[in-house]
């Protein structure tokens, strides 16, 4: 029978399973495959998985509760495997990486920090104070001045320094954040978000990571939205 795979972990690792039933129509009990030192966490399935809001509820909830006692690799949603046999293969196969993996992330759980522009009107207004050629634009074209190029030209500069002033704050963001994580991932942003990073931040810097996000947040002011999650299976960093 296939199996859907939830995690990695080490054969000496708790699985604390109990209670909990897996993905699918008819969820099955989770259970163990395990190979050497290695054990993978899996369930029975009988039909193909969909991301419906159940399952994805069922696979992150796997994900925390073996994490609280200790290091997993998490596997992203919708990994099948044949049989046993194939996933023993699999831990076979790649169980010195996996065991360093495993030794890199202890004691360590994913941040997830978007950052997105909530609000344009304080840095529009900002170029128009620091850019005296858009601001030039901008006069002409309050009076008046009938040039049907003036609005595509201000809408370009603008448009330029917007993303050159974004991708500044970003970086600083980053290096502002650095310091508290062991990893760092810069995710390309989604959306209306021009920042998405990830950092596996030990739990002996969780506070201070949360400080220095919240000091962050005051800092920046108005019109920009700081958004952090976690703490998070680290899928980031397998």
């Amino acid at each position: 029978m296939a199996l859907y795979v939830y995690s990695i972990a080490t054969e000496g690792h708790p699985r604390r399973l109990d209670g909990l039933k897996g993905v699918g129509a008819r969820p099955a009990p989770l259970r163990s495959v395990t190979a050497g030192p290695l054990s993978a966490v899996v369930s029975d399935i009988s039909e193909e998985i969909r991301p419906k809001r159940r399952d994805l509820l069922v696979h992150q909830e796997v994900q925390e509760r073996l994490m609280a006692d200790g290091p997993v690799l998490p596997l992203q949603f919708g990994y099948i495997a044949s049989d046993d046999d194939a996933v023993r293969e699999v831990l076979d196969t790649n169980a010195d990486g996996y065991l360093a993996a495993l030794e890199r992330l202890d004691g360590c759980a994913e941040y997830h920090l978007r950052v997105a522009q909530e609000d344009e009107e304080p840095l529009l207004r900002q170029i128009l104070e620091d850019s005296p050629e858009a601001r030039e634009f901008n006069e002409r074209i309050r009076a008046g001045d009938p040039d049907p190029q003036l609005p595509l030209a201000l809408g370009e500069l603008v448009a330029r320094e917007v993303e050159a002033r974004q991708e500044s704050l970003a970086a600083g963001l980053v290096q502002a954040l650095l310091p508290f994580a062991r990893e760092h991932v810069v995710h390309p942003p989604t959306g209306s978000d021009f920042l998405n990073l990830s950092l596996l931040v030990p739990q002996e810097q969780k506070e201070d990571l949360l400080t220095a996000q919240a000091n962050l947040v005051r800092e920046i002011g108005g019109g920009v939205a700081l958004r952090l999650a976690g703490p998070l299976p680290p899928y980031s960093f397998v």
